[in-house]
């Protein structure tokens, strides 16, 4: 199979796989094949519990035709250039050819993990690599493995009985390979296969891990195309080992409560769907609170809405995020920074003033600017939530209308929007202006900033956002009942005008502008575990190739001593 189409699919599970927590995972792309034994990855009984993560990939050359239509001219270019240097790197500097030498033995999977080999720390922050590659012929095989180990430079060891063959390939990388039964196990380093070896005499292996079989059986789907899974309390003490933050006891204790998260992915015409779930410790001493209710509050924003975020109870949501965050030292968005901002912008304190009476649903949107406004500024967020405490918001609203006045000397003024009040308001400097006022017989507080959109929202959309086909075909219709969705046209965020949004980096924005949108579906599944769908929809090119027919050229083989060497 053409090299580029690893490219399309990099750049896809790459940008969603943000979404779940996972960044640095769209390496393992470069090397991969396909599934499932039962509900459990063929390959993770073979690998220590404590792994950071596994990713599994089919190899199914159909699979790999699909993923041939996803990205754009630009993406597929760059990365087609940067694998197809590592390719020659690999496989073609150590004589090795995938489809004379590998595929016609590999079976229908290939599973890659990050495996510790010692105690993590500052000093030894990145784990190293395992990678189980399936046997399907193994007189295909044979014949590889003796002239492999009749080749100079290989050397032989055992350990715990097993036969073990060492060697380093043109560019000085060491190598590990043995045969264990039906796998052939390639490390990067001795010690990393040794671990491997200990499992497979008897040790715990990410297969044994508490609800690892029961919760990827949830998630398990017709032939899907990868499946990853995340060690969370390993991911969490790598994490704070490699921090300049420090965690105390009691985080580091919150951490160590959840279990896992795993996700598989299928090709669709479109894009990328994930199926992912996430669960605690059998024995942890946090639960879920069980609340799925239908969301009401997306249907309060106009079509046109670049993004949304919602979500069922905001107390809840808050408290969970807080707790998640403290836990995870690389939290990309710390709760300490909203609190000090609230209080530095408006003199409220977040979790005391304001948070108490928002106990229920909320949205969070942003939405351009209409073709006629006087405004400069390109869109407006608004948020809206059920109030629970309709007094306390009062309060609340009517000290934020002081700060305004008398800090930042906005006009602040009351008027009628459909037989509606509200209150307004307006910067001297001209631009900025925001609105607050109430919506469903006062249930809903809600807050404009930026563009004038209190009209819009105030007075109803003709057509709203969940009404779009655009929407209800990007956005997941499961779980459900869901517990919070999130929408995301990237398409129209990156065309619109004076948004103000930071810049991103040449390099990062050219395999952004490959994505169309994004739409996530979450629920609490049960006490102890809480599922999530997403949907990448992305940018598509189709491009003639005469090797089209061709298994995708994975560079596996160069973990295997070169027949030159």
């Amino acid at each position: 199979m053409p090299k580029h189409n690893k490219s399309f699919l990099l750049l896809a599970l790459g940008a969603a796989v943000l979404l779940v927590g996972g960044a640095g995972v769209t390496y393992w792309l470069l090397v991969q094949r396909n599934f499932l034994q039962g509900n459990i990855p063929n390959g993770a009984t073979l690998i220590p519990q404590d792994a950071l993560m596994t990713i599994s990939v089919s190899t199914d050359t159909r699979a790999w035709q699909q993923v041939k239509s996803y990205g754009t001219p630009e993406t597929q270019a760059a990365l087609e250039n940067k694998l197809g240097s590592l390719e020659e790197s690999l496989l073609d500097a150590n004589g090795y050819n995938y489809s004379r030498d590998v595929e016609p033995w590999l079976g229908d999977t290939v599973m890659l993990a990050y495996v510790a080999t010692g105690v993590v720390s500052v000093a030894t922050p990145l784990q190293t690599n395992v990678m189980v590659l399936p046997i399907k012929n193994w007189a295909q095989i044979r014949g590889l493995l003796e002239k492999t180990q009749s080749q100079l430079g290989v050397v032989e060891r055992t350990y715990k009985g097993i036969p073990i063959y060492e060697s380093r390939n043109s560019e000085g990388q060491q190598f590990s390979a043995t045969v264990l039964e039906r796998f052939l196990v390639v490390a990067d380093t001795p010690q990393a296969l040794d671990r491997v070896i200990d499992t497979y005499k008897g040790g715990a292996s990410i297969a044994t891990t508490p609800g690892y079989a029961e919760n990827l059986g949830k998630i398990r789907t017709l032939a899907p195309f990868a499946q990853m899974y995340f060690n969370v309390p390993a991911i969490a003490a790598t994490a704070a080992a490699n921090s300049t933050q420090s965690l105390s006891v009691e985080n580091v204790a919150q951490a160590q409560q959840k279990q896992g998260i795993a996700t598989s992915v299928m090709l669709k015409p479109e894009g990328l769907q994930f199926q992912g779930i996430s669960w605690l410790k059998p024995d942890s001493r946090q639960t879920f609170v069980v609340e799925n209710t239908p969301g009401t509050l997306p249907r309060l924003l106009p079509a046109d809405t670049l993004v949304m975020m919602s979500g069922g109870h905001l107390v809840r949501w808050w408290q969970d995020y807080v707790k998640g965050t403290q836990s995870n030292p690389l939290s990309f968005f710390p709760p300490a920074t909203l609190r000090a901002g609230v209080k530095e912008t408006t003199g409220l304190e977040w979790e005391q003033d304001l948070l108490p009476w928002m106990n229920g649903e909320f949205v969070w949107g942003l939405i351009p600017a209409a073709a006629d406004t006087d405004s400069n500024l390109g869109a407006a967020m608004v948020f809206m939530v059920q109030v629970s405490d309709r007094r306390a918001a009062e309060q609340s609203f009517q000290k934020l209308d002081q700060v305004m006045a008398s800090r930042y000397q906005f006009q602040v003024n009351q008027s009628q929007l459909g037989g509606q009040a509200v209150v307004n308001w307006t910067s001297p400097l001209g631009g900025i202006s925001a609105t607050h006022g109430w919506l469903d017989d006062n249930k809903i507080a809600f807050l404009t900033i930026g563009a004038p959109l209190a009209q819009t929202i105030v007075l109803q959309p003709k057509t709203t956002l969940t009404q779009t086909p655009l929407f209800q075909q990007i956005v997941p219709s499961q779980p459900k009942p869901n517990n919070g969705q999130f929408f995301l046209d990237v398409e129209r965020l990156l065309s619109a005008e004076n948004l103000m949004l930071p810049q991103l980096p040449p390099e990062q924005i050219k395999f952004v502008k490959a994505i169309r949108t994004i739409g996530v579906t979450a629920a609490i599944a049960d006490e102890r575990s809480s599922r999530f769908d997403i949907f990448v929809q992305l940018k598509s090119t189709r491009t003639s190739n005469p090797s089209t027919n061709k298994a995708p050229a994975l560079p596996q083989p160069s973990f295997m001593p070169s027949p030159g060497s």
